[in-house]
């Protein structure tokens, strides 16, 4: 999986190990080996739709621990700023820190955005399902925020049925 470019899918690819910086120290994909992972990427800390994503995602934690998938939000901002926010809301999953936009590139998430009538670089907001094998199965891209956890726990929820 090389940078994704932009709209591509990462479906049925095999996330390539990486590090982070993140609110729980150094996060290692290889570490998590064996868990399914929902990986959501977010535009800002404390911002509207990004705090009701959050805590949406954090009222849903022991329905997707129930399911042996852990929850992991993705942004530019910095490690203090997550801890901030994580610690406002409660949040009980860790948040990684991209400022280089390591992630966001790996992923496909930068696109140009208008904010305000200018246009500005910024993360698409969204979430990728990976299964326990390291392997992308679900992407949802351009994430509306109402009713999409939902949708994440339940495509979680069947992946981590016996076939």
């Amino acid at each position: 999986m090389n940078d994704a470019s932009q709209g591509a899918t990462l479906v049925g690819r095999q996330v390539p190990d990486f590090s982070a910086a993140s609110t729980a120290g150094e996060f290692v994909l290889s570490r998590q080996a064996g868990r399914i992972l929902v990986l959501y990427f977010y535009p800002k800390d404390n911002t509207p739709g990004c705090t009701t994503e959050s805590r949406d995602f954090a009222a849903a934690h022991r329905a997707f621990e129930a399911a042996g998938a852990a929850v992991i939000g993705v942004s530019r901002d910095t490690i203090a700023s997550h801890e901030r926010f994580a610690q406002k809301f409660e949040l009980p999953f860790v948040l990684i820190s991209d400022p280089d936009e390591a992630l966001c590139g790996l992923f496909g998430v930068m696109k140009m955005k208008n904010m305000y009538g200018k246009a500005v670089r910024g993360i698409e907001r969204s979430t990728f399902l990976i299964d326990a094998r390291g392997v992308v199965r679900r992407e949802w891209r351009g994430v509306k925020v109402p009713g999409h956890v939902d949708e994440v726990l339940q495509a979680v929820q069947a992946l981590a049925r016996p076939a």
